[in-house]
């Protein structure tokens, strides 16, 4: 938005639940009455899921149907609009019938592809399935054997809604597996990547970065950020055996958690001392603890585009990642980060030791 607007742009947001003061960001409504009605759109939709995926809870947030949202077309911002630009829309926003009202003001609309669940059936990330370049149906993250369940419903649903959006992608990869699919495979996708605002994430003093978060000066640090650093997908256990392939080579080291740990039995039997920060919503201090580290490490299974990986690249940080998705985009092997073999911790072992004790820095 502050890039838009230094090009004289008139750009305004909005969203469900305004969390910051920027007036130009604009809540739907914050009443009462308002927040109760999202919550229930939100129960809903996971109450359908539930009940399609047999009450199994295992995969409840893996997938959305987008079956209720807000109707966003009668309001007065986006008849005066000139564009409308999409990004996350799930979980009781925007329905897919929401969407299709928006296209029925006649005003273009782009739809910027944080993750698959634009062009696959329901589905947020596929992971080894490619159903989703035919038809779905018989969806793994439901448990279905059946060829018409939810997933290819809703797949049928974005299909007939699909065809005049202008769709973009935050990498390569994302890009890649978009033209896979039934629904996008003929569209022109650009790749426009993430940006970072570079007055928060620039390189500070690392020594005054230590002090200020009683971080030890003689140490070799690893940092590891995610908003859940516990979440399967964020790959910590890759990280913890990838610590214990680097115990017997690598000496004072002390490991970093960014984010929050629900499940701390993960961090049983780490070779290393931990200090765990919890989640850190302040960028600016984010910032600085990629300056205080000596490097990133993101064991994902996937990332979409790698947002902590650019972060801490402009603050002077390192990262080491798997060669497998969209931090390819962001890591030039050996260059500015080191692209480990996918899912081989003992690659990502050699990564992080290439960037603490061999790279040129």
């Amino acid at each position: 938005m502050r890039a838009l607007r230094k090009e004289g742009e008139d750009v305004k947001m909005m969203v469900r639940d305004r969390e910051l003061k920027d007036p130009d960001i604009i809540s739907i409504d914050g009443s009462p009455l308002s927040k109760r009605i999202n919550q229930l759109r939100f129960v809903w939709e996971r109450l359908v899921i539930y009940i399609q995926n047999g009450l199994d809870r295992s995969n409840l947030f893996k997938v959305s149907i987008a079956n209720t949202g807000i109707d966003l077309s009668r309001r007065s911002i986006i008849q005066k609009s000139d564009i409308i630009h999409l990004h996350w829309i799930n979980q009781g926003f925007l329905s897919l019938e929401s969407i299709k009202k928006l296209q029925k003001t006649g005003k273009p609309i782009v739809w910027t592809m944080n993750d698959m669940w634009p062009f696959t059936g329901i589905c947020h990330h596929a992971w080894e399935c490619e159903r989703y370049s035919h038809e779905c149906g018989k969806c793994p993250l439901l448990n279905s054997l059946k060829r018409f369940d939810l997933s290819f419903l809703t797949l049928r649903k974005k299909s007939a809604i699909n065809s005049n959006i202008r769709m973009v992608s935050v990498s390569s990869w994302l890009r890649g597996k978009a033209l896979m699919s039934s629904i996008a495979q003929s569209k022109d996708i650009k790749v426009i990547p993430n940006v970072i605002d570079l007055e928060v994430f620039h390189p500070s003093d690392k020594l005054a970065a230590r002090r200020k978060y009683s971080l030890p000066i003689e140490k070799k640090i690893i940092l590891m950020g995610a908003v859940r650093i516990d979440d399967p997908v964020k790959g910590f256990f890759f990280l913890k055996e990838a610590l214990n392939n680097l115990h017997m080579e690598c000496g004072d080291i002390l490991l970093v958690l960014l984010g929050e740990v629900k499940d701390s039995k993960i961090l049983g039997d780490v070779s290393f001392p931990i200090i765990q920060l919890g989640f850190r919503s302040d960028l600016f201090e984010v910032a600085q603890l990629y300056s205080a580290v000596d490097v990133n490490v993101v064991p994902s299974f996937y990332e979409t585009f790698g947002q902590t990986i650019i972060e801490a690249m402009a603050c002077g940080c390192p990262s080491v990642s798997f060669n497998n998705s969209g931090q390819v985009d962001v890591i030039d092997h050996k260059k500015n980060g080191y692209l480990a073999a996918y899912k081989d911790a003992a690659d990502l072992a050699t990564g992080i030791d290439w960037v603490l004790n061999k790279a040129d820095r």
